[in-house]
């Protein structure tokens, strides 16, 4: 039978990814982190976060859960901020 979807490794290593990030948002750490709105194969995730160098981008993206099960793959695209407003009142 052919099935669609993440197995259930999968699915536990996922969670775990959330919870990474969810912590690391929570400590300022994370930006942004989201995934496109569509299931197409051209989906994709991104995370925007702070990190000192790009030795400790390179470690923070290598220890994600899902990186590190082999669940997603990840690329660092370093770049220097230039504008970053505040997030609205809701």
């Amino acid at each position: 039978m052919l099935t669609d979807g993440p197995d259930e490794r999968e699915q536990q290593i996922v969670g775990e990814h959330f919870a990474y990030l969810q912590r690391a948002t929570e400590a300022g750490v994370v930006i942004l982190a989201g995934r496109t709105a569509t299931d197409d194969p051209g989906t994709f995730g991104i995370v925007v976060f702070l990190a000192p160098d790009e030795d400790a981008a390179r470690e923070f993206m290598a220890t994600d859960p899902a990186v590190d099960g082999g669940v997603m793959s990840g690329e660092l695209w370093p770049f220097r901020l230039a504008l970053m407003g505040e997030r609205p009142a809701e």
